[in-house]
């Protein structure tokens, strides 16, 4: 395939729309007139290479624009090996392959419980370990490396096993055992950047143009402030990109990306979640993120009394960070008179965030533990996060 910075569209020719042809065909985009060898022109961007790109945008939950951009042929360049087209393995010091076949080598450890967190489709050194334990426990040399034996071993164990049974145990059972408490732990917050202002006569309740900027940001600020005060810790994630800026060795225990929707139907409205995971089906591929998204929707539901527009699996960036569990929250559209009004209002916001600081909470608390959905009061979470002892106090045993 050609550059994977490169972007080419309708009308576009030369080598790379034939490169471009070939990898839609292998990544199973079946397409009259696709191939090279069945058309006059296969250098040639035509309205079939359009209709391809669209489907394949189509089928990995992307925007749909017939344009293969960045996050198009990053798609398609994982999408190029099938389970068993090649040996995996992690080498040091260069770069984790890549790939569906990654993604679905691991499920399968995923499924029998030898693999826990992201399925994101990189051969990292999580996976590497997950890999070898599982042939040291079927009696095969622990290298770490899937190969052709390997992949026979599985085929044979995961006839007796569906995803339903096993996916993600490792996952919850890390979460379980994982201290009910906020103190201490790394909380991930970000807001939008779109400045694109809000139509209706809000000014009556703000002084300044209500923009997605505006409300996520002071959101994130009340949501930071009730985290400190019970002991979290928070950092900030640039909004550009999948990276975190960095806190010592610390590993966030959990990221938010909080925005605000817009459309140009006025009658559209209400809040969603999202969670990375595959748009079509659901699936989870990152469970933990998944359940914080829907304790986080059944808080902001009950709380504030919005229309609920569900809990949404995507392949976003955003949501794809490694190890880390990630939310993306649409608090309402700005473009809806009703939703505005809302958010415009600092009270109302303030709901919003202890709604989510309570779901955040939720999520830790063991089963015995947790509260029906809009019951659970901040002043309840103090329980869980009790005030550390002076440290002469502790070196004493007092």
């Amino acid at each position: 395939m050609h550059s994977a910075g490169e972007t080419l569209r309708r009308t576009d020719a030369g080598r790379p729309v034939v490169s471009l042809r070939e990898a839609l065909l292998r990544a199973g985009i079946s397409m009259s007139y696709l191939a090279p060898d069945s058309v006059t022109n296969p250098t040639l961007f035509d309205d079939h290479v359009d209709a391809a790109v669209r489907s394949f945008q189509q089928s990995r939950g992307l925007i749909v624009d017939g344009v293969a951009g960045p996050d198009t042929l990053r798609a398609l360049a994982d999408a190029q090996f099938r389970f068993g087209d090649r040996t995996l393995a992690f080498v040091e010091g260069e770069p984790p392959a890549r790939g569906d076949d990654v993604a679905e080598l691991q499920r399968h450890l995923s499924h029998l419980g030898f693999y826990y967190g992201h399925i994101d489709g990189e051969f990292n050194v999580r996976t590497r370990y997950a890999v070898a334990e599982l042939q040291q426990n079927l009696g095969i040399p622990g290298s770490g490396v899937c190969d052709e034996a390997t992949m026979r071993a599985m085929a044979r164990v995961n006839r007796a096993i569906t995803p339903s049974q096993a996916f993600a145990l490792r996952d919850y059972e890390r979460l379980d055992r994982s201290t009910t408490a906020l103190r201490g732990r790394l909380i991930a917050l970000s807001g939008g950047t779109s400045e694109l202002a809000s139509p209706h006569a809000v000014e009556r309740l703000t002084s300044e143009p209500l923009t997605e900027a505006l409300v996520a940001a002071d959101i994130c600020r009340r949501v930071e402030r009730i985290l400190r005060e019970f002991g979290a810790r928070v950092v900030t994630r640039t909004s550009a990109a999948t990276g975190i800026e960095p806190d010592g060795e610390r590993v966030p225990s959990l990221s938010l990306d909080l925005h605000c929707d817009w459309l140009n139907q006025e009658a559209a409205s209400g809040i969603a979640a999202f969670y990375w995971g595959l748009p079509g089906t659901g699936e989870p591929r990152s469970p933990i993120g998944h359940r914080a998204a829907i304790l986080l929707m059944k808080e902001l539901g009950a709380r504030t009394g919005m229309d609920s527009l569900g809990v949404h699996g995507r392949t976003w960036d955003t949501l794809k960070l490694s190890g880390i569990p990630s939310v993306g929250l649409d608090l309402g559209y700005l473009s809806n008179r009703g939703d505005a009004e809302r958010l415009a209002d600092p009270v109302f916001r303030q709901t919003v965030a202890d709604a989510i600081v309570i779901g955040i909470q939720r999520l830790y608390l063991l089963e015995e533990e947790d509260q029906p959905t809009g019951t659970l009061a901040l002043d309840d979470v103090i329980r869980f996060n009790p005030a550390e002892e002076p440290e002469e106090r502790r070196v004493a045993g007092l």
